[in-house]
């Protein structure tokens, strides 16, 4: 099909009559406020002081008791109560890759806190559901009991049975999303919360081993997400994807080879991608494997990358109408690749185009496709055609984000919307009870879901507007999340752009840690054990003070059993300490086990800290045994 200019200037003249006045340019700083708003309503857990949604209150709060795990937190992923792990993981991906492309744009916009703020809501959730290095939890709740009840999420009464992966159990699809998730937040906070950083990439490298050594489709594991979001592309793509994220995250030349060795037999060469979203990974990877490229880091790979890249523009010609086989389109320009919240691979589809974009400009090149070479600029064009469309340039000028324009979905899938809010009447609201007195009602729901982006019109651009449309009406995260930076890029204008620079968030008045105004810091790096030691250890500053004219600085050392077996008889050596030390007994020259503590079991951790005025001491392990 053709692309979009061509398809508007053929047709009728009632068409382009219908269209909003907006058509010329939309307030895109107004739609992502928006759009990063959104993601407040779907949190679970306990709400924040300064929570803006302020008709939802706390809810599923004993999540992961039963299994003696706290999973207190995280996100809703659509209009239901369940917390599905690989769409939150994707989502959380996609955020973090749209602050680290346009976190500049964000924060002119006055966003970017609360951008990383909607990060930082799903990777805290995400530390707790990976308590051990070959354990993930990777839902809370039943789709299945959930969609026979119709309840705001502060009434659930449904069951929040927590579901994990494990060796015996694998996952290596949701173990690789999430470790794609917590590699990519940990370049969004690396300037604000060091610390906090290289704990998401600790949690990132655990998780993709985990995801690597035991194959298998998460929903083999966790059989009750096959009906919600089964993995039907498999795990490759994730691999891939996890992959790519780390070296980006870390420069690790160990995940630039793994992209090398396996692109050819794990499909990030090979397959044509005509869609991205939370299952399919590979037009993402090619994306970033290009990306890698185009900077001249490919080395010996090159020839490997270049297969990559050669994918990626594939997909990129297709959206464009210039490919040997173009991505289907409704009449008025929209892509469309299923009736069900088709709108989803229009965001993620656009993101990668915009990003794209930037590349090939900032490299100064152009983009390769069957019918020759294309500028670079028709990619964002393409982009932009599709926002539009979606904030209200279309056949029913209709916005399908609830809140922006005047003519937008008043009746979403979507229980906490649809519900009176519980601050407003908190009589409690039965599980069938919300179905009779909520569900049917053919009235607009009693709270603006500001922000959410519906599943959006059908093929031919047609749209019902009504609540158990769930194909149409029900938004989801993921549809949001690759939003953000399309939304931010196009608000800040027709600026140079260089997204080939070295990755860097502008500096933000983010409230994570309060940084010491004292001399400057010593260099800290982590101290692990020897590769081949199933014991970890890694050190952190958490304070700082003068006292006298001198500087003394507070450490905090975790030491973490990364063996399936009890850690006993722990000796650790420790050098170039000038101060006292809590949490270790000291025996002779070497330190073990506090007095309160003789084994640790496998995947635990001991904390001791110590205080002096220098920088981190030398630890290491002098000896132990595993039982």
């Amino acid at each position: 099909m053709g692309k979009l200019p061509k398809l508007i200037s053929m047709a009728p003249l009632f068409l382009l009559l219908c269209l909003p006045s907006a058509f010329g340019g939309h307030d895109y700083g107004q739609a992502l406020s928006k759009s990063i708003l959104f993601f407040e309503a779907q949190r679970s857990g306990y709400l924040p002081h300064n929570q803006r949604i302020t008709w939802r209150a706390n809810s599923g709060l004993n999540d992961g008791k039963a299994s003696g795990v706290d999973l207190v937190g995280g996100y809703y992923d659509a209009g239901d109560n369940v917390k599905f792990g690989l769409p939150m993981a994707f989502t959380i991906t996609m955020m973090s890759w749209s602050i680290i492309e346009y976190g500049k744009q964000m924060a002119a916009n006055g966003e970017l806190r609360h951008a990383m703020e909607a990060v930082k809501w799903g990777t805290d959730y995400f530390i707790k559901a990976h308590p051990r290095p070959f354990v993930l939890y990777g839902e809370v709740g039943d789709g299945n009991s959930d969609h026979y009840c119709w309840q705001r999420p502060e009434d659930m009464t449904t069951d929040r049975r927590a579901y994990k992966i494990d060796p015996s159990n694998p996952g290596s699809d949701l173990a690789g999303e999430t470790a794609a998730a917590m590699a990519a937040a940990s370049i969004v906070f690396r300037r604000f919360n060091a610390a906090y950083s290289r704990e998401l990439l600790r949690h990132a490298h655990q998780l993709f081993k985990f995801a690597d050594k035991y194959r298998g489709k998460y929903d083999s594991s966790i059989t009750v997400a096959q009906k919600y979001y089964r993995s039907v592309s498999g795990y490759n793509d994730e691999l891939l994807w996890a992959a790519a994220w780390l070296y980006q995250a870390s420069n690790n030349k160990y995940y630039l080879n793994y992209l090398g060795r396996n692109g050819d037999s794990m499909g990030g060469t090979g397959w044509a991608m005509s869609e991205f979203g939370w299952d399919v990974k590979y037009a993402g990877v090619q994306t970033l494997v290009a990306k890698f490229l185009i900077q001249g880091k490919a080395g010996h790979h090159a020839p490997v990358f270049e297969r990559y890249r050669q994918k990626a523009e594939y997909f990129m010609c297709s959206l464009i109408g210039k490919g040997s086989r173009n991505i289907q389109k409704t009449s008025g320009g929209l892509i469309f690749r299923q009736r069900w919240n088709n709108m989803q691979f229009v965001t993620s589809a656009s993101f990668l185009a915009t990003v794209y974009s930037d590349y090939l400009t900032s490299s100064r090149g152009s983009l390769k496709c069957a019918s020759g070479n294309v500028a670079p600029s028709q990619l964002l064009s393409f982009a932009k055609s599709q926002v539009d469309y979606l904030l209200g340039d279309n056949p029913r000028a209709t916005s399908y984000m609830v809140g922006y324009g005047n003519n937008y979905p008043r009746q979403v899938h979507h229980r906490g919307s649809s519900i009176v809010s519980i601050k407003v009447n908190p009589k409690f609201v039965a599980c069938r009870q919300g179905y009779a007195a909520w569900y049917t009602r053919k009235a607009s729901d009693p709270n603006v879901l500001t922000g959410a982006v519906v599943g959006g019109p059908d093929a031919y651009d047609n749209f019902a507007d009504e609540r158990n449309n769930y194909e149409q009406t029900e938004p989801a995260t993921y549809n949001n999340a690759p939003l953000l930076g399309i939304l931010a890029r196009l608000a800040g204008g027709h600026g140079r752009y260089n997204q080939l620079l070295p990755v860097a968030v502008p500096a933000t008045n983010y409230p994570v840690i309060a940084k010491p105004k004292q001399a400057p810091k010593p260099k800290l790096t982590p101290t692990p054990a020897s590769s081949s030691s199933p014991i970890t250890i890694m050190q952190k500053m958490t304070s700082s003070w003068n006292d006298k004219g001198k500087t003394y600085y507070r450490y905090s050392t975790v030491v973490t059993n990364m063996s399936y077996k009890t850690l006993k008889d722990l000796k650790l050596s420790i050098s170039k300490l000038y101060g006292p030390i809590w949490g270790l007994t000291k025996s002779g020259s070497s330190y073990g086990f506090p007095k309160w503590l003789n084994s640790l079991p496998a995947g635990k951790s001991l904390e001791f800290v110590y205080i002096h005025s220098a920088s981190p001491a030398d630890v290491s392990v002098s000896s132990y045994n595993l039982a």
